[in-house]
């Protein structure tokens, strides 16, 4: 089945990446944007768009009655939902099947079974994937914290069953710290997911975040596209992703490729997906979460095995068969986000009217982004407006690239990211490969 009209239920530079590939495919779409929106770029290259409420999330990307309504005057026949926002909202994918739109992705069983973390640890286990030793079930008060801690051992990591981004998460180091580490995971999961659910997992310290890029069809068939590191990260967001791993032996890719295989295929999933783990310093590797969605990070993987994630996406949807192997990465690429923040000043968001805008070109550099000069960037939505993607034949000449690459990216009028990424290219460690999660606690800006 081809769909003739596709309705991105998203924004920014996810938007036109869909967009981008859509048109290619000779398929219309249709953008949906808030009044903050109305000048961004993927609202420009859509066939159609339609205004679906004020800037707040709530009102508009959020608003599933809005965006239901602007595929049903447009007739789209298909629903993208992009990263975020409604992404990985099972309710959303069912209420897109009631009134008979595919929604581009995994079946509201699927994302269920992925969505809730208790549930998706005691479905690995079912399915032989190594996951964190940790408590059982979800902590019923401050007691049963310490009880819990005491049996797995410290240190210990709170996690909000429902959450993602770092929310609802917090190190415990021993008993001390437990019950203010609790109550503050409880209400930050609460404030951001609606969901206070809280459960516990043996912290494991060095780790390295390693996931692994995974597609399923509708007829049980399911591979995976190789690896991607996302251990430069800042308080659980990530900064820089990068395939293949430098940590990553050719032994722990076919164990960590099969056991992603394995997690897809104990929920017959179908669409793209990602199975996240951390990988210790002796290369254990344990199961953390499943993403049921395109990744922002899905750019490294397209340009290390040549492969169009987004159009994978669509076709799958639309009924077709996956190639059904397994991908090795042949090239090396890292991706930079390009965040509208102030390195200098903790990361501070800013936003703000880009006054000049220039992006970097040549051979091995991709630019997705939906920003240009005279853009104002609104305050109401996640601060990153591009990423800088670079591939080489090695890492070591990937690593040459992006820092020539971001010496020519120049944005003005808001303070960006690409200060502290052009110091971390130079940095001796991460030039090495010799980083952990917890590398940018240590890292100093100049």
């Amino acid at each position: 089945m081809m769909f003739k009209k596709i309705l991105i239920a998203n924004r920014g530079e996810i938007a036109l990446r869909v967009i981008r590939t859509c048109r290619e495919m000779g398929i219309k779409t249709v953008a949906v944007y808030s009044t903050a929106d109305k000048d961004s770029l993927h609202v420009k290259f859509a066939d159609e768009a339609v205004c679906i409420g004020k800037p707040a999330s709530i009102d508009s990307y959020l608003n599933i009655p809005h965006i239901m309504a602007a595929a049903e005057i447009t007739n789209a026949d298909a629903v993208h939902p992009g990263y975020g926002f409604l992404a990985e909202n099972a309710k959303f994918s069912q209420i897109c099947a009631d009134h008979g739109i595919k929604f581009i992705g995994p079946t509201p069983e699927m994302i269920n079974k992925m969505g809730d973390k208790i549930t998706a640890k005691e479905t690995m286990i079912k399915a032989g994937v190594p996951v964190v030793p940790g408590g059982k079930g979800l902590l019923e008060s401050i007691d049963h914290a310490k009880i819990s801690a005491k049996e797995v051992g410290y240190p210990v990591i709170l996690k909000a069953t429902a959450g993602g981004g770092g929310k609802g998460m917090r190190v415990v180091w021993n008993e001390s710290e437990i019950e203010k580490a609790y109550t503050d995971a409880k209400i930050e999961a609460a404030a951001s997911v609606k969901n206070d659910g809280i459960y516990m997992e043996k912290f494991v310290e060095e780790p390295r975040h390693i996931e692994i890029q995974i597609a399923g069809d509708q007829y049980g068939n399911v591979c995976h596209l190789s690896e991607r590191d996302c251990s430069i990260q800042r308080r659980h967001q990530k900064l820089v992703e990068e395939s293949p791993s430098p940590f990553m032996t050719k032994e722990l890719r076919q164990k960590m490729g099969d056991a992603a295989i394995k997690a897809a295929s104990a929920i017959n999933y179908e669409s793209v997906g990602t199975i996240e783990f951390l990988v210790d310093k002796h290369r254990n590797f344990y199961f953390m979460e499943m993403n049921t969605r395109i990744q922002v990070e899905h750019c490294v993987t397209e340009e290390v095995v040549s492969f169009d994630l987004i159009k994978e996406q669509i076709k799958i949807a639309m009924g077709e068969r996956i190639s059904g192997r397994n991908y090795e990465p042949q090239m090396h690429a890292i991706e930079c986000r390009i965040n509208a923040e102030d390195p200098y000043n903790d990361f501070r968001p800013s936003p703000g009217k880009i006054t000049v805008l220039h992006t970097p070109g040549g051979h091995g550099v991709r630019v997705d982004s939906h920003v240009y000069a005279g853009y104002v960037i609104p305050p109401y939505y996640d601060s990153m407006i591009g990423k800088l993607i670079t591939v080489a034949q090695t890492r070591e000449e990937a690593i040459d690239t992006m820092y020539r690459a971001l010496s020519e990216y120049v944005i003005e009028g808001v303070k960006t990211t690409i200060p502290f990424h052009l110091q971390l290219m130079q940095n001796e460690d991460f030039r090495k490969g010799n980083f952990t999660t917890k590398f940018l606690e240590s890292f100093k800006m100049k």
